[in-house]
Formats: structure tokens, C-alpha cells, sequence
């Protein structure tokens, strides 16, 4: 039973993870789809960009939630499956979701969602780094590698063997889909935030 109970906790995580707030934020409210402006990513910060600030921050809301969500599903059906496990499948839903053909964000705010249900502690110190290294570079791409490199340095101090290696997954995973984002910081034609 508990087999059966887990297998609906992954394709319940998948299907959270793939709801793509900014599509539905973007066609619903605005009628836009972002994924024909700036980046053509279905995450926080091309809302913020095409958008502005309440339809950035409204889906920022929807994509951490949905991580949140996905993690505690373990305890809100019962199972002993560890809660980084549909946390890390709420983050590939979101980055490939199935209601979006395929093509998504980047996870930045799913994954902040995952570490905020697991390990506050972690979720804290990630959005500081965050804060602090967008405060100074204006770059999100840059602020979000920083935040996750810092989630996994104090996913030691927790002493939780599967948040090591998910920090470490998470850490790579964010830093190589945004690739792209640091080629173009080295040759300055990466957009620069304006609203901190």
C-alpha cells in the first residue's frame, strides 16, 4: 500500500510542479504570454520583466508554494518517503512541465519552496545570499547560483544525508540552466534588475 501511496506522491509532485503560474498569471490577468517576451522562460523573474512587480511576485507566491506543497506530501498522505524526494520532482515539473510542452523556468523559487518545508534554516540563509549578492550585481542569475552555493554549505550544519546530496544536485542543476546567463554577464548584455 505504501509502494502505491509513494507512486502517487511522485505524480502528484510532477503534476504541482508543472502548473505553470506565469502562464496562467500572464494569459489570465494580463493577457500576455511570457514566453514571447525577454528570456521566453515560464518563471518569476521574466514575469517581473514582461510584466512588472505584482504579476512577478504573484507567480514568485505560486512557485514557491507549489515546491512547499510537493515536499509535504509525504506527511499529508502518510508515507515515510523522504520530503526532498517530490520536491526534487515538483522542481523538474517545473523546469519541464507537462502543460507547458516541456518548457519551463529555471526552479529558482520551486526549489526555495522545497527548502523552506524541509529546512527553514537553509531557505533563510539561501534568500539572504540571494538578497545580498542581487542588492550588489543586479544580476538574478549570479544572486540565485550564490543562494543555492550557500544552501549547500549549510545543508552540513543540518546533518541530513539526503539534503547534502539534494543541495549539491540543486547547487549544479541551477548553476548549469543558467549557462547562458553568465556568458552573456561576461560579455554585459545580461539584463540588469531595477527594483532593488
Amino acid at each position: 500500500m505504501n509502494v502505491l501511496t509513494n507512486i502517487i506522491i511522485i505524480l502528484l509532485a510532477y503534476l504541482i510542479g508543472s502548473v505553470p503560474f506565469a502562464l496562467v498569471i500572464g494569459k489570465g490577468f494580463y493577457q500576455t504570454d511570457v514566453r514571447k517576451h525577454g528570456s521566453g522562460n515560464l518563471g518569476a523573474t521574466n514575469t517581473f520583466r514582461a510584466l512588472g512587480k505584482k504579476a512577478g511576485i504573484l507567480v514568485m507566491i505560486g512557485d514557491i508554494a507549489k515546491g512547499s506543497l510537493a515536499a509535504c506530501l509525504p506527511l499529508i498522505l502518510d508515507s515515510d518517503l523522504h520530503m526532498l524526494i517530490p520536491g526534487f520532482i515538483a522542481i523538474l515539473g517545473h523546469s519541464y512541465p507537462i502543460f507547458a510542452k516541456f518548457k519551463g523556468g529555471k526552479s529558482v523559487a520551486t526549489t526555495a519552496g522545497v527548502f523552506l518545508a524541509f529546512s527553514p534554516l537553509s531557505f533563510i540563509l539561501g534568500i539572504l545570499a540571494f538578497l545580498i549578492t542581487l542588492k550588489f550585481s543586479k544580476y538574478v542569475s549570479l544572486s540565485s547560483s550564490i543562494g543555492a552555493l550557500v544552501v549547500f554549505l549549510t545543508s552540513f550544519f543540518v546533518g541530513d544525508i539526503v539534503l547534502i546530496i539534494f543541495a549539491a544536485i540543486i547547487a549544479i542543476f541551477i548553476t548549469v540552466k543558467h549557462t547562458k546567463n553568465f556568458k552573456r554577464i561576461a560579455k554585459g548584455t545580461e539584463p540588469k534588475v531595477t527594483w532593488i
